[in-house]
């Protein structure tokens, strides 16, 4: 062997043992985001977009996220829970009620009578609270649950001041315990995907929605409903609990500094922000409704107390189907509300 042969050699071999000491954390690591929202949704655009940009900023661009969304990834919505828990992708964004039974205890800030209208309130609530919910994610790793501002009732062209003016009326919902409400009251709830809510109330399939308000222009129904309630301060019916989990093998198989800087990305900060984000986005959406004809009926307080009190027995029976399932519902309920109280001083 020459010398120069026997030279080059011994640099490979050096070379060789300098790459297998170089640190993980020197990876470049891509990871998908799937979502079923528009990708001109104010959630994409001024959310999930946002957020991948400052993940890779913050690692030095080793960290990439390419968020897609409309379900272009494949599947369908209520698919994407376990896209994420079975690996096909990285990370989701989906609605907690996509998965019936998956997470009983994080419905509980779902119910009218906890959520009180500030997504930004609920949201740093389940923050400060998440241990008493962390036991639905055995299977997934949770990077932050919020809520949009809630469900106010949209009508195509029936007012309503009293839980009678709505009996018989079908009514679309994505939330169990709105369902159970409007049933209690005599309507009849139907559970659609929000992107056949048009054609549904253009058909007659159903006479309105309790949807926030931001949904009303993107999905023209500003255009197909003439009527929208809430109460006089903002009081809502429910809301409905939004996830990002992430695969948990992905998650763990992360180098340490990812994990911080995605955890550094991923706590009240950013539920402070989602929160205002939508709240802003709601405020906005409530001064369209009325710029484009539609008008909003504010229920006085001794009107929403009619409504308060199905409330009180919706809560009563979340209670006691939870229990059955070894949750501590009563107290649940408790120090969720005490931690939305908490957020709306």
């Amino acid at each position: 062997m020459t010398r120069l042969s026997f030279n080059l050699l011994v640099g490979i071999a050096l070379l060789t043992a300098i790459a297998a000491q170089t640190p993980t954390s020197a990876q470049e690591i891509t990871l998908r985001l799937h979502h079923f929202l528009s990708e001109k949704s104010a959630t994409h655009l001024q959310l999930l977009r946002p957020w991948a940009e400052r993940l890779q900023a913050d690692s030095g661009g080793r960290l990439e996220v390419q968020v897609v969304g409309g379900m272009g990834l494949g599947g369908r919505p209520a698919e994407l829970y376990r896209q994420a828990k079975d690996g096909r992708v990285d990370i989701v964004m989906t609605v907690a009620g996509y998965t019936p039974g998956q997470f009983p205890r994080v419905e509980v800030f779902e119910l009218p009578s906890v959520h009180r209208g500030s997504a930004r309130a609920t949201n740093l609530a389940i923050h400060d609270t998440f241990e008493l919910i962390a036991e639905d994610f055995p299977d997934v790793q949770p990077l932050l649950a919020y809520v949009h501002p809630g469900n106010a009732l949209h009508l195509r062209d029936h007012p309503v001041n009293s839980p009678d003016d709505i009996i018989g009326l079908k009514i679309r919902t994505s939330s169990r315990t709105n369902a159970w409400m409007l049933n209690d009251i005599g309507a009849q709830a139907l559970g659609l995907p929000i992107r056949s809510l048009p054609g549904a109330i253009d058909t007659g399939l159903v006479e309105g929605a309790m949807i926030p308000f931001s949904i009303l222009r993107p999905l023209k129904l500003t255009e197909k409903t003439r009527y929208s309630v809430e109460g006089e301060n903002g009081e809502r019916f429910g809301t409905s609990v939004f996830l990002l989990v992430m695969n948990k093998a992905r998650y763990e198989s992360l180098p340490d500094d990812l994990k911080a800087i995605l955890q550094a990305n991923t706590g009240a900060p950013l539920a402070h922000l989602m929160g205002e984000l939508l709240d802003r986005a709601e405020s906005d959406a409530k001064q369209v409704r009325v710029e484009t004809g539609g008008e909003i009926i504010r229920l006085t307080a001794g009107q929403w107390r009619v409504f308060d009190a199905t409330s009180a027995k919706i809560t009563e029976r979340w209670i006691s189907e939870a229990q059955a399932f070894g949750i501590d519902a009563r107290a649940l309920v408790e120090a969720a509300s005490a931690a939305v109280d908490r957020h709306s001083q």
